[in-house]
């Protein structure tokens, strides 16, 4: 480790490093760059030279990975890494850490929090109650006993969207490669490959992973395939879903309804606020909330905690506790344990 390392935290206006790990990276006696990093310019101007990098919501990209010179590990504050150019990071010897589990209960109790809004309408209830006026008809309200959900992924995240619910009595049918038989036992799902499960799903969860192969994946094929009375809960990525066709199926009455807290049409993390030109912002069946599924104090305070303890590590010659790309040959040494 150089006797002053240099650690560049992006970010650090959209969540700025809080006490705890500042004091955890102290222990390196540091230079701390703290930056935003709004673009590629900012960025390699800053961690150029840098021993290591935390990162948030930022991109991290082939052209700007490829120019550093002494960086050993970029370390995410939180769970998804599509914003960063794994394998280029993996070609340079730099380790990817991230923390898939910070944030499974929070994100499983949003899933659950939209779904049941969609199902008891809380959205037009509260627009009537305003209004003074009371519904004149229990058409469209289900117990969710009578329901099924249809999950894609069944990671972390969709294993305890699944337990929460089966507690209310749903009918969970769940999509993933690697889901085995036994594993869907153990856990009272059905396995159903995506055609069956967007035709048989009155909820649709997708909870997979950003990949090129799942990008647009709910596009206006699959949300015809959807029944007409169909609500699709989006917590994982907004770029899962063509949003376009989306807002498409909404507006035509394809799908009933729709909640969101993830997009790709716009950046929740812009300073300064985002648009809201884009369809979605106009249609009265859609559920919007501000890519807030993860926030607690407690996710907050462990994911700060933790994406620093891994820097600590990896500048102090140990691996992480959950490198992205274990198969990577660092530059540098580190040890295993």
């Amino acid at each position: 480790m150089p006797a002053t390392p240099t650690i560049v935290r992006l970010n650090s206006r959209t969540m700025p490093l809080n006490d705890m790990a500042r004091e955890m990276l102290a222990t390196l006696s540091p230079r701390l760059v703290e930056i935003e990093g709004g673009d590629e310019a900012e960025i390699l101007a800053a961690a150029r030279e840098a021993d290591a990098i935390m990162i948030i919501s930022a991109y991290l990209h082939a052209e700007v990975i490829r120019d550093l010179k002494h960086c050993k590990i970029i370390s995410r504050i939180g769970t998804g890494v599509d914003k960063i150019d794994i394998a280029a990071a993996t070609r340079k010897g730099i380790i990817v850490n991230n923390l898939p589990d910070v944030f499974t209960e929070e994100v499983a109790d949003h899933t659950l929090a939209l779904l049941l809004a969609a199902a008891r309408r809380l959205k037009a209830l509260d627009h009537d109650m305003r209004a003074g006026r009371r519904p004149a008809s229990v058409a469209g309200f289900h117990r969710l006993s009578a329901q099924t959900v249809g999950i894609i992924g069944f990671g972390l995240i969709g294993r305890a969207v699944a337990r929460r619910c089966r507690a209310f009595g749903m009918t969970v049918l769940a999509n993933d490669p690697c889901l085995t038989p036994e594993q869907a036992a153990a856990e009272d799902v059905t396995i159903a490959d995506l055609d069956a499960l967007l035709a048989e799903s009155d909820y649709v969860c997708p909870l997979c992973p950003l990949l090129p192969s799942t990008r647009g994946m709910l596009a206006l094929p699959q949300f015809r395939n959807m029944k007409r009375t169909a609500v699709l809960v989006n917590t994982g990525r907004g770029e899962l879903a063509n949003e376009d066709d989306l807002a498409a199926a909404l507006r035509e009455g394809i799908i009933r309804y729709a909640a969101l807290d993830v997009f790709g049409c716009v950046n929740i993390f812009g300073e300064g606020g985002f648009p809201t030109r884009h369809a979605l912002f106009r249609l009265e069946n859609v559920l919007l909330t501000p890519h807030w599924a993860a926030a607690s104090e407690e996710s907050a305070d462990e994911c700060q905690r933790r994406a620093a303890r891994a820097v600590v590590d990896v500048l102090s010659g140990r691996w992480p506790e959950h490198a992205v790309n274990p198969e990577v040959t660092p530059w540098f040494a580190p040890r295993q344990g």
